[in-house]
């Protein structure tokens, strides 16, 4: 396999548009990179400029120690598999598959051994003689990619290869591309708008945002430890909750208002985000995750506010909790709502205007609570985010 490497790459179309702006990133050798972002932030052409398919505006890519930037598509040892499968009709399984090796004059005995390796490893050995048409939406994505894997490429490129499937489907074939690439050990760069696959299948994920790569690292690191305001609020199912809070010193501790309610900010929290000591007296965005709002617990702090909504997905329960205080509303903020649809950047914004921020919990229970009735929610304050509202920065270190 190889390693892929992005040394301040940029892609600039007609009219100046810049789609990839000063990418640096390394793909190590065997690993499952996933680029995420919303619709436009330069995932899909930053693949496209590996295979070829898009000339480099700036910077260089190189494949191991290869600078490929005016390397002809055929001779850069990389395949694609592209999201709507790309599949010859009128070919059978085993022909599809074949047709690259065909192309590249490997012999026939050689090309039946690899087709056949390969669509066992897939669960296709027993289709290799049907037409796409008889398969099943998961059956041809595996055969898109079983043509990919036969040429034994350098590097992988998938491009939102799972975004047609039904939400079952997809769910499994998650599941299947994961164990299917640790298996072969492949380079792979996966792109997808769905932060949900990103978290569960990539070994590092980077996260851009208008052509700007925003943050990458461990899926967990990048949940647990948002870089800034976007990060936060893309990554995240249902997304971190966001709201405005006055921090404040009462009695030597630091404690975060929000509204008329107050949320005492653990010590050791503070000792690992010694940053927040700088914003002691301003306000700031402070963030919650979901699974951090939960029903009243003993020993726990609490928030109080009106039931907006609940909604019941038999495991749990989510129930949308309105507090008199201002939301987070940002540009990137307003940018994944509005990338989520027109409704969702509207309910925002309404709040905004009614001085109101509804707060999402996971709940275990199933209790229904009325619309409109007041509950309280525990909040686990050791592990509150904290993000300066003006560089929408998240706020760790001191410096």
């Amino acid at each position: 396999m190889a390693q892929v490497r992005f040394d301040r790459v940029s892609k600039v179309f007609d009219g100046d548009v810049r789609a990839v702006n000063d990418l640096s990133l390394d793909v190590r050798d065997g690993e499952f990179m996933v680029l995420v972002g919303p619709s436009g932030c330069g995932k899909t052409t930053a693949l496209r400029m590996v295979a070829g398919l898009e000339d480099v505006s700036e910077g260089e890519i190189r494949i191991d120690d290869t600078v490929v930037n005016d390397v002809d598509p055929r001779w850069r040892d990389v395949a694609m598999v592209f999201q709507n499968y790309a599949l010859y009709p009128h070919m059978t399984v085993y022909d599809n598959i074949a047709f690259g090796l065909r192309v590249r004059r490997v012999a026939r005995a050689e090309t039946r051994r690899r087709v056949e390796e390969i669509s066992r490893v897939l669960g296709l050995y027993e289709l290799l003689e049907r037409k796409p048409r008889q398969l099943s939406g998961g059956q041809r994505q595996r055969v898109a990619m079983g043509r990919a894997i036969v040429r034994d490429p350098a590097v992988f490129l998938m491009d939102e290869p799972l975004s047609n499937l039904d939400a079952r489907l997809r769910v499994q074939m998650r599941a299947e591309v994961s164990r299917i690439q640790h298996e072969l050990g492949a380079t792979t760069i996966y792109v997808t708008h769905d932060q949900v696959e990103a978290m569960t299948m990539g070994d590092r994920v980077a996260v851009m945002r208008g052509g700007v790569l925003q943050q990458e690292g461990d899926p967990q690191e990048v949940y647990d430890r948002p870089r800034n305001l976007f990060v936060a609020s893309f990554i995240g199912s249902p997304p971190m909750n966001l709201v405005q809070a006055q921090l404040e010193r009462r009695d030597g501790a630091v404690v975060a208002r929000v509204g008329e309610q107050e949320l005492e900010v653990p010590r050791e929290l503070v000792a690992t985000r010694p940053g927040l000591e700088r914003y002691v007296g301003r306000t700031v965005g402070l963030g919650i995750r979901p699974e951090h709002v939960r029903e009243p617990r003993e020993g726990m702090q609490r928030l109080s506010g009106r039931v907006a909504a609940t909604e019941a997905l038999g495991s749990e329960l989510l129930v949308h909790l309105a507090v008199a205080a201002e939301p987070v509303l940002t540009e990137e903020v307003r940018e994944v709502a509005g990338d989520v649809d027109a409704a969702a950047l509207a309910l925002l914004e309404s709040e905004a205007r009614s001085r109101r921020t509804v707060l999402i919990g996971r709940f275990e229970t199933q209790e229904r609570h009325a619309p409109d009735s007041t509950v309280e929610v525990a909040i686990d304050a050791r592990k509150l985010h904290f993000f300066d509202l003006e560089t929408g920065l998240g706020i760790y270190a001191a410096a």
